[in-house]
């Protein structure tokens, strides 16, 4: 899920690419050292994304975020300043 920040902003192809690319989990950015949240710097503006793990039905969370077959993960991605 683009967040409408991003999506009236920014180019979303450029972010979802950076997304993509993130591999700077270290203390700061991931304490519990789950990997599901990052910040980043796309032209100029700080972007946030965060990984929610859901049950199926989407309004409650994962009995077990790691099994896919009961899992549905979310992505967010927003503006630092929407938060």
């Amino acid at each position: 899920m683009l967040t409408r920040g991003i999506s009236e902003r920014c180019d979303a192809n450029a972010i979802l690419l950076a997304v993509k690319q993130f591999d700077n989990c270290n203390e700061a950015n991931d304490p519990h050292h789950e990997h599901d949240f990052g910040a980043i710097e796309v032209v100029g503006d700080t972007v946030f994304f965060k990984i929610d793990y859901y049950a199926r039905d989407l309004e409650h969370g994962s009995p077990d975020a790691a099994d896919p077959d009961v899992t549905t993960r979310v992505l967010t991605v927003m503006l630092a300043e929407e938060y």
